[in-house]
């Protein structure tokens, strides 16, 4: 994939051999950035073109002139990116404070979105220890003192505890993956990165403490398009009990819950994330009555366990 930069945001568009096709969207999470979707993009490009999206202040897209990446702020970027570019009814996928971002357009920007697909999207609730250290990020100062944390840390360490951070086994990164986030590391280097972490950080606490309408809750009631939910079992920053909640918040919902995965389902398990997605989209083509109970289905890799 090959980025191409956008007025305000840089995107990696892989184009389906099929120009008539529909156009997927895929917005990542917290200190993340396009190559995240690389797997699950190999997997799908065949279906739809794909355009996965550095949100501002992250990957190679610059932050804004106020530095404010609010969720709200985002979400208008991300907007104004597709108006621009003249995407209607976009195949929109979000993970983590990515799956925030698609949520909010899913409740307010319904003509953008066809299909909403939320990977551990973070959703407010009580988080686990791991994400609250995350969220130490947010507190003045605390960012800096990471950033010189990670510069006595070779590459290799970092990376090492990313992944036991986001993934449920580390042992799963590819050599090719891990030798691109190697080299990309430098990103961790710009001059306003770890500002934009500290900042992704308030982000999401702000978004958790939002009540009313404001509310992510209330915002995924709103949502109308098609909605495919994807939890994994053993992520250590969005509980699996969220998936439960998640499930009963939306209206048009399929749920795939995955053991053994963790907060990147899309690499750890992107074949099982690409085989939900295109049912998601057949449903779509084929219309609501495609979907069995009122326009709620279930997908799950253990349907022993129910829902969640």
């Amino acid at each position: 994939m090959q980025p191409t930069v956008q007025p305000t945001l840089a995107v990696e568009h892989v184009r389906s051999a099929d120009p008539l096709t529909d156009t997927a969207v895929f917005l990542h999470g917290l200190g993340g950035w396009t190559h995240n979707w690389a797997g699950l993009i190999d997997l799908v490009r065949t279906s739809v073109h794909c355009l996965a999206v550095d949100l501002p202040g992250f990957g190679r897209s610059a932050p804004p002139l106020d530095g404010d990446i609010t969720v709200e702020r985002q979400a208008v970027a991300v907007a104004r990116f597709l108006d621009r570019a003249g995407h209607r009814r976009v195949h929109l996928v979000g993970n983590s404070l990515g799956g925030l971002i698609a949520l909010r357009l899913g409740a307010y920007r319904p003509d953008l979105v066809r299909t909403l697909t939320l990977i551990s999207p973070a959703l407010p609730v009580v988080p686990p220890y791991r994400a609250l250290q995350v969220a130490l990020l947010g507190l003045p100062g605390v960012p800096r003192l990471y950033s010189r944390r990670l510069a006595a840390q070779s590459p290799d360490r970092q990376l090492d505890e990313l992944y036991r951070l986001i993934y449920a086994n580390p042992a799963l990164v590819g050599a090719e993956q891990r030798a691109v986030e190697e080299r990309e590391r430098r990103r961790a280097e710009l001059p306003y990165a770890q500002d934009m972490l500290g900042e992704g950080a308030r982000a999401l606490v702000r978004a958790f403490l939002r009540r009313g309408e404001a509310s992510a809750w209330r915002q995924a009631r709103r949502v109308t398009a098609p909605t495919l939910l994807v939890y994994g079992r053993d992520d250590r920053l969005v509980p699996f009990r969220t998936a439960r909640r998640a499930y009963a918040a939306f209206h048009d919902v399929r749920l795939l819950t995955l053991p053994g995965v963790g907060h990147v389902a899309m690499q750890e398990r992107p074949a099982a994330v690409a085989a939900a997605f295109h049912a998601l989209l057949g449903e779509a083509d084929r219309g609501p009555a495609a979907v069995g109970d009122g326009g709620r289905a279930r997908t799950t890799s253990d349907p022993a366990t129910g829902p969640a």
